[in-house]
């Protein structure tokens, strides 16, 4: 058995950069998020969600946009008692899709299971490896666990971090996983570093691709998490899914710098 499998806990890596890390602080801007909410937002056609989509940017600009998807979830939390987390490995560079040997994920607000079964079932495929490098220092995936936590306290977890991937390849893994019971949950963030303008329009293309599940039309200025985006649309289309746009927006509606900005956008999948 290879000596990383012995790694018990994924410890947190964004705490203190993405979100707070004092656990009191976090869990109340957490629920501070979901109850801004509006309840129009939560309530309709919230019993169809099986999927979505939220931003990993920091709480204080990109919080807000995926509190908007997390709170359609919430409204139905009982359906659900395992995530799929998918998202980008922004540190390192690698093929396929990564899941961890760590047996938990944790942040300030505790840790969370991991689906160890789970992973073993789709072990079988040779698009997917288990390895805990590229998950020790991502943020894409753990900036979503406060609101996991908050919003289904009692469900596991299968982290995947998607690499370099045809969306059909990524589409049967998520296939395999994505059983009753299970939300998959897309971690990504849209166009980078544009200024504001060039952001609204990419991003708004982006929301048509998702919004039709045209996986093939999201290119990878558009998305950073693209694979796993483009995965998920694949996989939904097959099922006959629609998505329905929850929220867009860009990090200097909040900063207030409209130079280089950071597209945020939510969509729920049912």
């Amino acid at each position: 058995m290879p000596a990383q499998a012995m790694v018990d806990a994924r410890k947190p890596a964004a705490a203190g950069v993405f979100y707070p890390a004092e656990r009191e602080l976090l869990a109340r801007t957490v629920r501070e998020l979901l109850d801004a909410v509006p309840p129009s937002r939560t309530t309709a056609r919230s019993g169809r969600v099986r999927a979505i989509v939220v931003p990993h940017g920091v709480l204080g600009t990109a919080g807000s946009v995926a509190a908007s998807a997390w709170a359609r979830i919430a409204a139905h939390a009982a359906r659900f008692r395992r995530v799929v987390l998918l998202g980008p490995a922004h540190h390192t560079q690698f093929v396929g899709i990564a899941a961890p040997f760590a047996d938990t994920f944790a942040t300030p607000l505790g840790a969370v299971e991991v689906d160890r079964i789970a992973i073993e079932v789709v072990r079988r495929f040779p698009q997917l490896m288990v390895t805990d490098a590229p998950h020790e220092q991502e943020p894409s995936l753990e900036v979503q666990l406060p609101f996991l936590q908050t919003v289904l306290p009692s469900a596991t977890i299968v982290p995947l971090l998607v690499g370099d991937i045809e969306a059909e390849d990524a589409a049967e893994v998520l296939d395999a996983l994505w059983v009753e019971e299970t939300l998959l949950v897309v971690s990504t963030d849209l166009s980078h570093y544009y200024d504001a303008a060039t952001a609204q329009r990419l991003d708004e293309a982006t929301a048509r691709s998702v919004e039709t599940l045209d996986a093939g039309s999201i290119g990878e200025d558009q998305a950073c998490g693209h694979a796993a985006l483009r995965g998920l649309l694949t996989a939904a289309r097959a099922r006959k899914l629609k998505a329905t746009r929850l929220d867009v927006r860009h990090s200097g509606e909040a900063s207030g710098d409209l130079t280089e900005v950071v597209g945020y956008g939510a969509f729920a999948i049912g």
